[in-house]
């Protein structure tokens, strides 16, 4: 382009002001989208993992496979991040509970609020139960009848499947 003639309007790029108020929108819409990401996953249950009873109910009852519910404080409880830790998350473990089971944390975290309907279904949960401590783990029919109680244990994967087994 010659000097000292004009670019017709439409072509000029965007002037310094305007380009920095576009870059701190775009910025500022990034940040709350990862932001609520964040968040909503702070309120799922871990990956494999329901938090719904009822749809556990009706996965365990397709499957023809018990119920493990895990009352844990999953943000404060020291045991309950030990079993998680050394059971939960091991792939024997996953292995394990793909055939067999169908998880469901029971949260009750003091760093953040449950929604209102999962906090009231596991309050319900751990009062029909029985629960007196964290972590918890009752085995469960397809109807919801209980099999079995455990709680952390020593040995990994093996041996709280050999528990599990028990739990029949």
């Amino acid at each position: 382009m010659l000097s000292g003639t004009r670019m017709p309007e439409k072509c000029r790029p965007p002037s310094a002001p305007l380009a920095g108020i576009i870059f701190r929108t775009v910025k500022t819409l990034l940040s709350v989208i990862a932001l609520t990401g964040f968040i909503s996953s702070a309120f799922a249950a871990k990956d494999g993992w329901l938090d719904d009873i009822e749809k556990a109910k009706e996965q365990a009852k397709q499957g023809g496979k018990r119920i493990l519910l895990d009352f844990t404080g999953s943000d404060w409880c020291g045991w309950c991040k030990k079993l998680d830790a050394e059971v939960f998350s091991q792939q024997e473990f996953k292995d394990y509970a793909a055939k067999k089971l169908v998880l469901v944390e029971v949260d009750f975290p003091k760093g953040f609020k449950l929604p209102d309907a999962t906090q009231k279904q596991n309050d319900a949960l751990a009062n029909r139960h029985n629960v007196q401590g964290y972590p918890t783990i009752i085995v469960t029919s397809p109807s919801g009848q209980k099999k079995g109680q455990l709680g952390y244990m020593e040995g990994g994967p093996k041996a709280f499947i050999k528990a599990l087994e028990k739990a029949k």
